[in-house]
């Protein structure tokens, strides 16, 4: 259930950050990102000197209260990033709505808000945006990044009381997150920059984004 997110009529309160943890979503095979198809743990892929996950977690860090990082793979070396590491409920590398699940479960504030590990450049004010959209959408429940016409629905500020919906979704058997998320109440907020939510998925990808 898409929700409008025009303008409210009064200054929106927003979420505060305290109400929220973030979710780095870093467990995934990355098979894009191998030259031999098995998948790389990306993540951790040297990225402009840092791995990966290491900008993620740095831009996302000081927007919320509390981070967790999602990770299926390497849990020591993800650990080395100072904060709490889970891994997937779900067998099998169910994808980015597992990892979502396997965050709310570990998270105690009201709100989450996911972004994956792949998105170096994501917004420095993507909580403060996503979270006045939610607070003056009637309705609203989860609110979702959008550029565009394009929905970018793993970067989403989710209540953490959708939990038990979520595990249901999963124990259905489906995976894919804007499924779940379409008949609830959803919020997609706008976005100018594409760029701040470009993901680096293959090896060419990783070269191209890297300063000359």
């Amino acid at each position: 259930m898409s929700l409008a997110s025009g303008p409210s009529p009064k200054p929106a309160r927003g979420v505060d950050r305290s109400e929220v943890t973030g979710i780095v979503l870093a467990g995934g095979l990355g098979r894009r990102m191998s030259a031999d198809g098995q998948g790389v743990d990306k993540g951790l892929q040297p990225f402009r000197g840092r791995p990966m996950a290491q900008h993620a977690i740095e831009r996302l860090a000081p927007q919320v209260a509390a981070l967790i990082i999602n990770a299926n793979r390497n849990l020591e070396r993800y650990r080395e990033f100072g904060w709490p590491v889970v891994s997937d409920a779900v067998e099998g590398f169910a994808g980015p709505l597992a990892g979502l699940h396997a965050g709310m479960r570990h998270a105690h504030t009201r709100y989450v808000v996911a972004v994956p590990c792949d998105s170096p450049f994501l917004p420095l004010d993507l909580v403060a945006r996503l979270g006045a959209a939610l607070a003056s959408t009637p309705g609203a429940r989860l609110a979702v990044a959008r550029t565009g016409d394009q929905a970018h629905p793993v970067f989403a500020l989710v209540e953490r009381a959708l939990l038990a919906d979520l595990e249901a979704f999963l124990a259905s058997g489906r995976r894919k997150i804007d499924a779940w998320y379409a008949p609830l109440g959803v919020v997609e907020v706008g976005f100018d920059d594409e760029a701040a939510f470009r993901n680096i998925n293959t090896l060419q990808e990783l070269s191209e984004q890297e300063p000359e």
